[in-house]
């Protein structure tokens, strides 16, 4: 096997961790005669694509880059080729490239080549800051810097759903936060709604999620894992904290959604162009008190149905007396409807925060699911 992507892929494999971009620029030079690379990465506010070294922040929406980022397709303008970089759906930054070679199949090759980028990317992340750091603008706080490494990503695609889901205050995010997972059967997802302040609900939250995940891991049921980590919790500080979580589990093979309710976050189905909540059992936040039973319920979704999960710091976002779950989130979700589930909650949160003309006091979380029906 030999040709350009073969051995882009060869030299990024083979890279020192922190020499990605440089061994893919040489690599591209050689191959297609590319003399200047350049990676830029969104933002924790999925606001401002900044560059990985020198190079100025693309805040502008009608820039190809951004065009490139919220389209993942490719763009060519001015000469300059930019291309998306992600892994399944999680969406990282874009790859800007010039010259552009005369051959159109390039644009193909350098198309998967960035993407070949992206998984690399997510591979070394953990073994260095150098990528980590470069695509934040300010500094995280203590409390959310443990949020956003307890992240899974920020979106998924599978043949049968699309996922995503974002905090805020992006870069001092507190207690909110969600995790998910799927085996190809099923996909387990669980958004939480943070107690407390700073890094003491941080620290409650990274708990709830990690008794989630070892339940999970162990095959539990739904009822069974809110039950383990309700227990986990109360141990740990005997009612005096505790927090509020929506679990759901969808059988891809059916579109069977499973739920617990302990407390939750709002769950809204957008189906057909319209809003409604789905009303759910409520029960006890985990934590509350020792040795709480759970129950599971169950709803049928129907195909290109859409959920949202929405905390409370969207539904009491309040500007001049006037609840933003009240007024504007119905209509709001209505209009993401042509939207990825991703630029729908980042839209979402721009929505929220210029209802309020400031940036948000109380995390929010949002995390929209688009069930797109059983795949062969």
């Amino acid at each position: 096997m030999s040709g350009p992507e073969y051995r882009a892929r060869r030299t990024l494999t083979a890279a020192p961790a922190d020499l990605l971009l440089d061994r893919l620029a040489a690599e591209l030079e050689r191959s297609f005669g590319i003399t200047r690379t350049e990676l830029y990465q969104v933002d924790y506010r999925l606001a401002v694509l900044l560059p990985l070294g020198d190079g100025e922040p693309i805040a502008g929406p009608g820039h190809p880059a951004w065009r490139c980022f919220d389209h993942q397709e490719p763009v060519v303008a001015e000469g300059a080729g930019w291309f998306p970089v992600g892994m399944r759906g999680e969406r990282r930054g874009v790859l800007r490239v010039s010259p552009l070679p005369g051959d159109p199949a390039a644009l193909g090759e350098l198309d998967a080549i960035a993407t070949v980028l992206g998984h690399e990317l997510t591979a070394v992340t953990p073994t260095t800051d150098v990528y980590v750091t470069a695509r934040r603008d300010r500094r995280l706080t203590l409390a959310a810097e443990i949020q956003w490494e307890l992240l899974p990503g920020r979106s998924r695609l599978r043949p049968s759903f699309r996922l995503a889901g974002q905090l805020e205050p992006a870069y001092a995010v507190r207690g909110d936060s969600f995790d998910w997972s799927d085996d190809g059967r099923q996909l387990r997802l669980a958004v939480i709604n943070g107690f407390g302040e700073g890094v003491h609900a941080s620290m409650l939250t990274s708990l709830a999620i990690h008794a989630l995940r070892n339940a999970r891991r162990a095959e539990l049921t739904l009822a069974d894992q809110a039950a383990l980590t309700d227990q986990a919790i109360y141990a740990m500080h005997r009612g005096a904290q505790h927090l509020s979580a929506l679990l759901l589990e969808l059988d891809l093979a059916s579109g069977t959604m499973t739920v617990v309710d302990a407390g939750s976050p709002r769950l809204m189905l957008l189906r057909e162009g319209e809003v409604t909540e789905q009303v759910l059992e409520k029960q006890f936040p985990l934590g509350m008190f020792e040795d709480t039973d759970y129950r599971e319920q169950q709803f049928q979704l129907r195909r290109e149905d859409r959920l949202f999960v929405v905390s409370d710091g969207v539904i009491d976002a309040t500007a001049h007396q006037i609840r933003y779950g009240e007024t504007a989130l119905d209509r709001f979700l209505r209009r993401t409807g042509p939207m990825e589930p991703l630029d729908a909650v980042r839209s979402l949160i721009g929505d929220l925060r210029a209802f309020v003309a400031a940036d948000l006091v109380d995390d929010a979380v949002a995390v929209c699911l688009d069930w797109l029906g059983p795949q062969p």
